[in-house]
């Protein structure tokens, strides 16, 4: 994982993003904060579970879906798939330890 930060790549109101191999935080002080870095890693893995490319269609597929149900970007992007997951776990940081394969699903 490499954790760059940059401002100006992440869209206002978040603090993170993930790009495999690349973690992109707002400010130098995410880079301490361990429940943004785990969310983050947790996109890793999504990422390298679906071979990257399609993370990112089923991600984009699945915001577009939640953005016509509930017509709020917020809660659309809350309730991508990969989020809840992410959402769910970013407190545990032992998560990843024992996260089964594809838990994304189950989330």
């Amino acid at each position: 994982m490499f954790l760059i930060v940059s401002k100006y790549l992440i869209p206002k109101g978040y603090r993170g993003m993930t790009l495999f191999p690349f973690v992109f935080v707002r400010n130098h002080e995410d880079r301490h904060d361990l429940v943004t870095v785990n969310h983050e890693r947790i996109h890793l893995r999504q990422q390298l579970e679906l071979l990257v490319l399609p993370f990112f269609v089923w991600y984009g597929l699945d915001f577009l879906v939640k953005l016509i149900r509930y017509r709020d970007k917020n809660k659309a992007y809350r309730n991508v798939i990969f989020e809840r997951e992410a959402y769910a776990n970013e407190k545990d940081l032992d998560y990843l330890k024992s996260r089964s394969f594809w838990k994304f699903l189950k989330s």
